[in-house]
Parts: C-alpha cells; sequence; structure tokens
C-alpha cells in the first residue's frame, strides 16, 4: 500500500498536525507532500489533491479522503492491531465523542488562539468565550483521564487518536501562555514530550513564516 498524505505549514496547520499524526501513529509508510498556505496559488494547488481545497487529505488504495475524522477512521480499520482508537468499548465510544466535540467545536478557542508554534507570547486580554473554550478541554481532558487514563499519560492512558485531535489545542494553550491546573499541565506536557510531535514541532520551529 503506497499512501501520500498532503498538508499544510507545520508552523500553522492545526489539522495537518492532526492528520500527521494519526498517519504516524499507525506506522504505515507514506509520502509527505507540503502545499505553502496563504499563497495566491495555494487553492489551485490544492484542488489538485483534494476536492474541498483544504488539508489534510490522504491518498492512497482507498481513493482520496479529505477529512481528519474519516482519515482516522480509515487507519483505524486499515491497522486494527495499532489500536488507534481504545479497545475498550466505553473507553473507545467517549474518545470518538471528544474528537467529534474538537473537530466542530471550540470556534472562538480556535479565531482568537490560531496554532502558532513560533509562537511564545500571551494575548493582551481573552475574550470570555474563549475562557469558556478552554474550561471546557481543561474539563474534558480530566474526564477522560479519570476514566480511562491509568495506564498511561495519555487521555485514554495509551496514546490514541484523541491526543493527535487535542495536540494543536496543547500547542495553542502553550504558544499563548495559558494558565492551566496541573494536571491539565502535566497533559499538555505529555504532548510536548510525545516523539511524534516533537518531530513535528522541530520543523515547524524552522520553517520561514
Amino acid at each position: 500500500m503506497s499512501l501520500e498524505l498532503v498538508i499544510g505549514n507545520k508552523n500553522y496547520s492545526s489539522w495537518s498536525l492532526r492528520g500527521w499524526l494519526l498517519v504516524e501513529l499507525s506506522g504505515a509508510a507514506y509520502q509527505e507532500t507540503l502545499v505553502p498556505l496563504f499563497r495566491a496559488d495555494t487553492h489551485a494547488r490544492l484542488l489538485e489533491h483534494s476536492p474541498t481545497a483544504k488539508v489534510p487529505v490522504l491518498k492512497g488504495d482507498a481513493g482520496v479522503i479529505w477529512d481528519s475524522l474519516a482519515i482516522a477512521e480509515y487507519l483505524a480499520e486499515r491497522f486494527p492491531d495499532v489500536a488507534l482508537w481504545p479497545r475498550d468499548v466505553a473507553a473507545r465510544a467517549m474518545a470518538r465523542s471528544v474528537c467529534a466535540e474538537m473537530h466542530s467545536g471550540f470556534g472562538a478557542l480556535r479565531s482568537h488562539m490560531p496554532m502558532d508554534m513560533q509562537r511564545n507570547a500571551p494575548l493582551a486580554s481573552v475574550a470570555d468565550d474563549v475562557k469558556q473554550d478552554i474550561q471546557r478541554i481543561v474539563a474534558l481532558w480530566a474526564g477522560c483521564r479519570e476514566r480511562f487514563g491509568q495506564g498511561g499519560p495519555y487521555l485514554f492512558g495509551q496514546v490514541s487518536i484523541a491526543d493527535a485531535y487535542f495536540a494543536p489545542v496543547a500547542s495553542r494553550l502553550r504558544s499563548y501562555g495559558v494558565q492551566l491546573p496541573a494536571d491539565a499541565a502535566a497533559y499538555v506536557e505529555t504532548i510536548y514530550q510525545w516523539p511524534a510531535f516533537q518531530r513535528w514541532l522541530q520543523a515547524a520551529l524552522k520553517e520561514k513564516t
């Protein structure tokens, strides 16, 4: 099987980070294609890979998969021995729920704190709706860890799709210097110690913006 993952800039593209971590988790061999964002020809170049002109895009024997949740489910089915989702039924249901919430929610956080891995400075002020998003994320992480985190430092103990989904959030919280409860701060550190995340981070820090 030959896979190609199409992504955007590593410093800015949070959805690309999710897709990239998912493929890394699967252990599959793949080719990485980076299409620079925010350029005059970006839309046209992305249309060569995806009908939505968005990233990430996974291309392979199943055709073109152009949404991160679809990529997650495809890889979980294609590589069942890797256990990208938690094996426990209840844990797996919760993991799917938190990923779906991340996929469709937290608009205020996305708008006011876009991913910028080269940033290391707080906002001058944080809007109330952003604070609400952060509070919800902290509570969500705590719930996952309390119920299913006994087997390791990740949300469901062992690293999973859920961690790939929240890795860009961990990046935002650190980049913008958000003060967190001890358990949430420990989880952010877990993400930063994740070897795959570190490889992405080091590449992002070297990008010219």
